[in-house]
């Protein structure tokens, strides 16, 4: 079985206009898209309720293809953009999971690989608190199998980051550890700096309950400690910007909340 769980520690280093840092511990689902309907797994569920749950239509959805997969959507997306999954080819997404229902997810993570399992892409979903979503496609595999990517944000994150900031992807692909870091650059200027660092773990009944001990209702805490970090920067008087304010800079957007003009993906 390739999918799993992961127990992570989470940074933010903020280096202007204040410096601050900002840590906390989660755990993440690796999900095998292919594996999904045969998980068997007390307390998980796909497409149904449970205490923790994986939606497809939580994810990256197509206008017409509301019905469809995620991995559908996901293939369909990809292959506009030149990229074909193979026959045999795995796709497996880091993630967190609806909570009793409830979804919030910062950010998911696609790897794709083809049938031999050797890297093909990946794939970065980000989301914000508006229940927006943006993905961003890393190509070209280097040697050790990571994939980079410098790009424009173009994304409403955080009121406190500019949207003329610039991406700064560096992705591993997950094995017995997981190495993630997304940095905010101002040109060749470090603006922000995160980090996900984690541990596998076997996606079972008995350590998704210990894990559950560990970390009660995380979906939910990744949402408060999100709230409060951004109530300790507004005191701290950190610039702040509206998110109806330069809309242009805000693109390639899906589900785009009503302070944008809607721009088809």
């Amino acid at each position: 079985m390739n999918s799993c769980l992961y127990e992570c520690r989470v940074m933010h280093h903020r280096l202007e206009p204040k410096e601050s840092h900002f840590r906390y511990r989660i755990f993440m689902f690796a999900l095998d898209l292919d594996e999904l309907d045969g998980l068997r797994v007390g307390g998980f569920s796909s497409n149904r309720w449970n205490l923790y749950s994986f939606r497809d239509r939580d994810h990256l959805t197509l206008p017409g293809m509301e019905h469809a997969s995620l991995r559908e959507n996901l293939s369909v997306w990809l292959s506009a953009r030149g990229i074909q999954l193979p026959v045999g080819g795995r796709i497996l997404l880091v993630t967190l999971p609806r909570v009793l229902g409830y979804i919030f997810n910062p950010v998911s993570f696609y790897f794709c690989s083809d049938a031999t399992g050797a890297p093909l892409c990946a794939v970065v979903e980000v989301g914000n608190t508006f229940g927006e979503l943006k993905p961003y496609l890393l190509t070209a595999p280097e040697t050790d199998g990571s994939f980079q990517l410098l790009t424009p944000k173009h994304f409403y994150v955080s009121p406190f980051s500019a949207l003329d900031l610039c991406f700064d992807f560096k992705l591993r692909v997950p094995a017995e550890t997981l190495d993630i870091h997304i940095d905010d650059r101002n040109a060749d200027r470090p603006v922000l700096l995160t980090a996900l660092a984690g541990q596998r773990a076997p996606l079972t009944t008995a350590r998704l309950a210990w894990l559950t001990l560990k970390y009660p209702l995380i979906t939910l805490q990744v949402i408060a400690l999100i709230h409060w970090h951004a109530l300790l920067l507004w005191l701290r008087r950190l610039p702040w910007h509206r998110k109806g304010a330069n809309t242009g800079l805000q693109r390639d957007i899906f589900r785009p909340h009503s302070s944008i003009t809607p721009r088809t993906p």
